[in-house]
């Protein structure tokens, strides 16, 4: 039997160990096929202290309002006699527990770490194995108390969220309601008889555990529902006789608690008769004995279903690809291989063997000159901007043929607008490539099997794009800042030529601003700066091209590939 259901748990707890990486579908199903035992009450039923009464030790929190605030799925393994008793939670694997009121911590911030330090609920579970010579094999699974009313910081919506959370455990029709009732309150209004009457209305899965016995008013007892007289089960009440508060802070231990819960009711007139099948230890024995019923009787389906999980996962692992190679020049050549594919596929989309690569020619052909033609050089070339950078290019002293440095300055004032769009089509460039980058990596089958390596490869190829547009973008806003520092010689010989049309030497200096010759100063410096941009319209994509595109089909993963040669290949000492 112990055997048994120890090899349950542990197909279990495999079933949520490979679960929680997100790998095969069907493990869930598996863990929801498994019985498995819920405990159910309302708050402060005594839910907690019979788990304890059930182990044999101090390890939940306590508290008043909701304090079971996650499932605990609690798997317990019977050791040998005279083993040390431990525990080791799914979260902390490896680590094990042998002070409990550690154990106790570790559920309180494990749940705050996914609640927060509120009174919010998760159904998210934690999973704690507890091993120990003095429990027996079981798998029990503590849930939020049912409340009927939410307290300040809570949203109304947790009376609903609870039972929700609760319901979905205890419909699985493997599943065995232990439901938790105490003996000071009308059984009537005992929130796990109801909800367990609800989902197993034969009640063929529910036990009834009627707590706090030892708490009823004087003159009162709990013996026609332990008879089932009050309200009938399939399976007999059974009644336990937990620890007090004050049994409780002055650290009485279990045993000693067991003891006592033996004597009441062997002492107690009105339950001496129920004595053989009262109190936690025979609870626990009582629920194993019948979990190995359930198993043995689910053993077929079990089987079936165990099989049909273990082919879809070798499917899924057929599917993922062999596994990789455990010594460092076998997985750096794994790597490389992966990698060069990624890099292979990621060049057929720049070269036009995959779509995408034409986009970029999109922005040297369309976006980059629609650009230039957007550019507005009304305001440096208006007249009387014309005429302040002229007369003040001149200081005291006018002209005498050319306003050579009123030209320069006009000049450099258009031409350094061309920067905005050199600049954003170096970043259209970077984003089409990104863009690129991400579609390599879906269409790398290999990448699928290694998500942290697919992370990695990705991360790698952004940052080898984000150096490449730096460079691109100092490299291409260069060619722009050149032409306004050097003006080419036949634009200022072509000047002396043109005098008569823009005014003669000999006239008054106030003559020779006029505005018909400003007008030509600004017709001349259009003219120099649409020649400007003609130019740059074709030198800008070839500089794009050089300091980005060509590179990132060069040298995109070579820093990756140096610095993932640092981290396996250890140097030879």
């Amino acid at each position: 039997m112990e055997n048994l259901i120890s090899l349950v748990n542990k197909i279990q707890r495999a079933c949520t160990a490979l679960g929680d990486h997100g790998e095969a579908s069907a493990l869930p199903t598996l863990w929801d096929s498994l019985p498995a035992i819920a405990v159910v009450g309302g708050q402060s039923s005594g839910k907690s202290s019979v788990l304890e009464s059930i182990v044999g030790k101090d390890f939940l929190p306590r508290g008043s309002g909701i304090v079971t605030r996650r499932p605990l799925v609690l798997q317990l393994h019977k050791l040998e006699e005279g083993s040390r008793e431990y525990a080791e939670f799914l979260h902390i694997p490896r680590k094990r527990f042998t002070d409990f009121a550690a154990v106790r911590k570790e559920i309180q911030d494990e749940t705050d770490r996914e609640t927060g330090r509120t009174k919010q609920i998760s159904s998210v579970p934690i999973h704690l194995s507890i091993y120990s010579p003095n429990v027996v094999n079981l798998t029990l699974i503590d849930l939020p108390g049912l409340t009927k009313v939410a307290v300040e910081g809570q949203p109304d919506s947790i009376v609903q969220d609870i039972e929700n959370m609760v319901r979905s455990y205890i419909e699985k029709p493997n599943c065995i309601i232990l439901a938790i009732s105490p003996a000071n309150q009308d059984l009537a209004t005992s929130d796990a008889i109801k909800i367990s009457r609800e989902v197993d209305p034969t009640g063929e899965r529910t036990f009834g555990v009627l707590t706090k016995i030892d708490l009823m008013d004087k003159g009162t007892d709990a013996a026609d529902i332990l008879e089932g007289k009050s309200y009938r089960l399939k399976f007999p009440w059974i009644g336990v006789v937990n620890r007090s508060q004050a049994d409780i802070n002055k650290n009485v231990d279990m045993i000693a608690a067991r003891r006592r819960e033996r004597e009441y009711f062997s002492t107690t007139p009105e339950y001496k008769h129920l004595a053989q099948r009262m109190g936690s230890e025979h609870l626990a024995k009582m629920l194993s004995k019948h979990l190995e019923t359930v198993i043995k009787s689910r053993i077929p389906g079990i089987q079936s279903l165990i099989s049909k999980t273990v082919l879809e996962l070798e499917n899924e692992l057929s599917r993922l690809g062999k596994p990789i190679a455990a010594d460092a020049g076998g997985k750096l050549y794994t790597i490389m291989e992966i990698c060069r594919l990624f890099d292979q596929i990621y060049k057929e989309h720049l070269d036009g063997v995959r779509p995408g690569g034409d986009k970029i020619y999109y922005v040297f052909d369309n976006q980059l000159p629609a650009a230039l033609k957007r550019l507005q050089f009304d305001k440096q070339l208006s007249m009387e901007n014309i005429r302040k950078l002229i007369t003040e290019a001149d200081g005291y002293q006018p002209h005498l043929i050319a306003p050579e440095q009123g030209y320069r300055r006009l000049i450099e004032s258009s031409v350094v607008t061309i920067r905005g769009p050199a600049e954003a089509a170096v970043d259209a460039v970077h984003a089409l490539l990104k863009e690129l980058v991400h579609k390599a990596i879906s269409e790398t089958p290999e990448l699928k099997q290694y998500p942290a390596l697919r992370a990695e490869v990705g991360n790698a190829a952004i940052e080898s794009l984000e150096r490449m547009r730096d460079t691109s973008k100092k490299a291409t806003l260069q060619l722009v800042d050149m032409e306004c520092s050097y003006l080419t010689v036949d634009f200022f010989r072509k000047l002396p030529q043109d005098v008569d049309k823009g005014g003669n030497p000999t006239h008054s200096i106030f003559d020779r601003y006029n505005d018909s010759y400003l007008r030509r100063i600004g017709t001349t410096v259009l003219s120099y700066v649409n020649m400007v941009c003609a130019s740059l319209r074709n030198s800008i994509p070839k500089s794009i091209v050089y300091c980005q595109v060509r590179e990132a089909k060069r040298s995109l993963l070579d820093h990756f590939f140096t610095e993932m040669a640092k981290t396996i290949v250890k140097p030879v000492e």
